[in-house]
C-alpha cells in the first residue's frame, strides 16, 4: 500500500508551528497514521520570510525534510495553471505550489483551499 503524501502550503505550516491549533492535531494525525509530510521550495521560501524563530525552523525541518524543488517541468505545469485561472495577479504562487503538489501526486494541506480549488488535478486534504 502506498504511503499518503501530503504537501503543507504556507499558511497551513504556520498554523501547524503553533500549539494546539487544527493544524497541528491533523499534523499529528497524519504522520501517526504514516503519511509523509512535505512542502516544495516555493512554499518554503514564503515561509522563510517570516518572521519566524529558530525553533520554528528547526522544528519545519525536521517534520518535512528537504523541501521539493521546483523544476522544469513544475514551470511548465504552473505556467498552464496560472493561464488556465485567468492570470490573476498574486496568482503565480499558488499555481507553482499546486504544480509540485500535482507533479508529486501529493495532496495539498491549505489554510485557504478556495485559493487551490479552481486548479484542476489538485488534491486538497480534508
Amino acid at each position: 500500500m502506498a504511503q499518503d503524501i501530503i504537501h503543507l502550503d504556507t499558511s497551513f505550516l504556520i498554523r501547524a508551528l503553533v500549539s494546539k491549533t487544527t493544524q497541528t492535531l491533523e499534523v499529528a494525525r497524519w504522520i501517526n497514521s504514516g503519511a509523509v509530510l512535505r512542502i516544495s521550495a516555493v512554499a518554503w521560501s514564503e515561509f522563510l520570510c517570516g518572521p519566524l524563530d529558530s525553533t520554528d525552523l528547526s522544528l519545519a525541518g525536521m517534520m518535512l525534510g528537504e523541501p521539493i524543488p521546483f523544476v522544469s517541468e513544475d514551470a511548465a505545469r504552473a505556467a498552464a495553471l496560472f493561464n488556465w485561472a485567468g492570470r490573476r495577479r498574486g496568482l503565480l504562487f499558488d499555481c507553482m505550489i499546486a504544480a509540485v503538489a500535482i507533479g508529486g501526486n501529493a495532496s495539498l494541506a491549505t489554510t485557504n483551499p478556495c485559493d487551490f480549488r479552481r486548479f484542476p488535478g489538485l488534491r486538497l486534504t480534508s
